[in-house]
């Protein structure tokens, strides 16, 4: 399993993958531990800030899970390695803020095959879908291609409920395990929707888009240099 943004939902994600056993987790992120994450991404404490992420993860994760492999990447991704990254995993977690690299873990888990969920949040609000390349509708198959840069506030700008990002993230990491296990029902064409504010749970069918850039029939997609370039965090 690879957690890609060791952040609100990253943090949560990996410690319940290591608590229930899974053998390796990967950590990549290529930023350091700041005060106002805290109350999200309570995988760190105090003592923390200022440390690299996938550090602090690590160690944390090691100290009551001795036995799972941890391999970290203390960078941030890219169109460049997310291929090395992205390899010997078998399912990814998108535990990332920012709108560009949700595209990235999207266009790369399809190019590559590989099962991820998705899942975004801000405020009191979130949600979740789990994405099974060739067989169930990817992000492009709902928004083609991503909005123009500063339409899509992030919850550094706007703020999130820490609760929430736990919540969301624990989802995410059963949704990984469910697929490790070949047991329930994925969240393939499906988004999972919360509003913490009612505490109203919403789950919205969805389905492949034949006129999907990525992975439709006539794709204009076929390799991530075909995306315009940018590192992401």
């Amino acid at each position: 399993m690879l957690v890609v943004g060791v952040g609100g939902l990253g943090a949560p994600a990996a410690w319940h993958l290591a608590a229930a056993g899974v053998g390796t987790v990967g950590l990549i992120d290529g930023d350091a531990v700041e005060l106002s994450n805290l109350h999200r991404q309570i995988i760190y404490r105090t003592a923390d800030v200022g440390r690299r992420k996938v550090t602090a993860a690590a160690e944390r994760i090691a100290s009551r899970y001795p036995a799972v492999r941890l391999p970290c990447f203390d960078e941030s991704l890219s169109e460049r390695n997310l291929r090395d990254v992205f390899r010997g995993f078998d399912f990814v977690i998108d535990g990332t803020d920012r709108i560009e690299t949700k595209y990235l873990v999207n266009d790369g888990a399809a190019l590559c095959g590989l099962p991820f969920s998705h899942a975004g949040i801000v405020g009191f609000h979130g949600q979740t879908m789990t994405v099974v390349p060739s067989h169930s509708a990817c992000l492009r198959c709902l928004f083609p291609s991503p909005p123009p840069a500063g339409d899509v506030p992030t919850c550094q700008e706007t703020g999130v409920i820490g609760a929430l990002a736990g919540t969301i993230g624990i989802v995410q990491a059963t949704e990984a395990l469910k697929f490790l296990l070949g047991s329930g029902t994925l969240l393939a064409d499906r988004l999972l929707t919360y509003d913490a504010l009612t505490m109203g749970w919403r789950t919205v069918g969805l389905s492949r888009n034949p006129a999907c850039p990525l992975c439709g029939p006539q794709p204009t997609i076929r390799s991530l240099e075909s995306v315009t370039p940018r590192a992401c965090k």
